[in-house]
């Protein structure tokens, strides 16, 4: 008896086996670059998988539990690093003004609680149901809150908030001032007492403001070591860069100008020779930091690259100073302008920059056999609308002069100043 077509069929089948379920990929345990306070329940809860409210609530339930939540948070902060970023870590809570404000509050109660009732009494129930009474100076623990609140506010604003973009160096001045006025106050609230409770028991007590204002000044002083450091190495390291100048432009750079001398401008070795010059004089005296994506810049960057791809040298000339940038409609159409002329004409092409006051001209000339712009096709966007059309609805202007096989082509690109530009 045979077997239905369905079952032999469904037999016959090659059983798939089941694609393993992937795994969302865990995030590494890093600080994020815009925190709280130190970035630490931010860091484990995206490491996790859970909701940042949950982990803090976890800290804050440990924390009482002997200090173990407390003890954890310090050494995630001490050793969690911070995620890769070129911006500066900022952080939203400010920690120096709420540690002051708080020293403000201790502060208030201090001399609130120094003029009366300077003893307080407590009494210790006995075994027996007597008791008996313990006496001590009710301003100690104001002067400590007072103390130690200035203290941390004024190490917390010179060694982190300094370096905050969103505070800064001036905050830091204003929290250490503030916090060592609030120490000197201490101190003036507890000199008095000297007559009356002694020398050796109010010298105990002067401890403590004197530590803290001893703190505020170590953190400012490290603060301005490092500086002091980061300055001389920043003045080393341009030394050696200006000696490393001079000697690559007494060999190499002038080696690479020989070499565009004694060759043709559309050779190839020519072109080399040139963008490798503008790379190394990029690298001398541009410094760490990248230029600012101005008008010339960006026209000198986009030249070098039209080098490689073109048999062409271009000169690119600026005079005068100009706010336009290099994403405006300008520097747009005098890209297209140079594309065109390395494209179609090669050889030497010359840009030339003036900005003013009244707006900026940008002048486009090469060398080739020229055209007449009035026969170009219907169908040719590049000239019509690229240049042309985008600088008119920029509230510029654009002109083409081109006689064939006599001077070449200029394109004559002006945008007048943000007030004066036309709809």
């Amino acid at each position: 008896m045979s077997l239905p077509s369905t079952v032999s069929d469904a037999a016959a089948r090659p059983v798939r086996p089941a694609r393993p379920v992937a795994r969302p990929r865990r995030v590494r345990l890093a600080r994020p670059r815009e925190m709280a306070v130190a970035g630490v329940a931010a860091g484990l809860a995206d490491h996790l998988g859970l909701s940042v409210r949950r982990v803090r609530v976890l800290f804050a339930v440990t924390a009482v539990c002997g200090g173990i939540g407390l003890l954890f948070y310090a050494w995630c902060w001490a050793f969690m690093p911070v995620r890769s970023g070129d911006t500066t870590p900022t952080r939203r809570v400010p920690v120096a003004w709420l540690l002051l404000s708080g020293a403000g509050v201790a502060l208030v109660a201090l001399l609130l609680t120094a003029p009366d009732g300077r003893w307080m009494w407590l009494t210790v129930p006995t075994g027996e149901g007597a008791g008996y009474g313990v006496r001590f100076w009710s301003t100690v623990p104001w002067v400590w809150a007072a103390t130690v609140l200035a203290a941390a506010s004024g190490v917390w604003a010179g060694a982190v908030d300094r370096t905050d973009p969103a505070r800064g160096p001036r905050h830091a001045t204003i929290v250490g001032v503030l916090a060592a006025a609030a120490l000197a106050v201490a101190v003036i609230v507890i000199l008095p007492a000297v007559d009356e409770r002694g020398g050796r028991a109010v010298l105990g007590e002067l401890v403590v403001p004197v530590a803290g204002a001893l703190a505020i000044a170590a953190s400012a002083l490290l603060q301005a070591w490092r500086r002091l450091v980061d300055d001389r190495i920043g003045r080393v390291r341009e030394e050696q860069r200006a000696a490393m100048a001079a000697h690559l432009h007494d060999s190499v750079l002038q080696t690479l100008a020989l070499i565009q001398n004694r060759s043709e401008a559309s050779s190839e070795v020519s072109r080399i020779a040139r963008a490798q010059e503008r790379e190394l004089r990029a690298w001398l005296y541009d410094g760490d930091s990248p230029a600012d994506s101005d008008l010339p810049t960006d026209l000198r960057d986009y030249a070098g690259a039209l080098e490689l791809d073109f048999p062409v040298r271009i000169d690119v000339v600026s005079t005068g100073s100009s706010t336009e940038r290099a994403s405006g409609e300008l520097a747009a159409a005098a890209r297209e302008a140079m594309l065109n002329a390395a494209r179609h004409a090669g050889g030497e092409v010359s840009v030339y920059i003036e900005g003013a006051a009244s707006g900026v001209d940008v002048f486009i000339r090469d060398r080739g056999e020229g055209f007449d712009p009035a026969a170009v096709p219907a169908d040719r966007w590049g000239v019509r609308e690229s240049i042309i059309g985008r600088m008119r609805r920029a509230g510029g202007s654009a002109v083409i002069r081109s006689v064939p096989e006599v001077i070449g082509t200029e394109v004559a690109l002006s945008l007048p100043a943000t007030g004066a530009r036309r709809d």
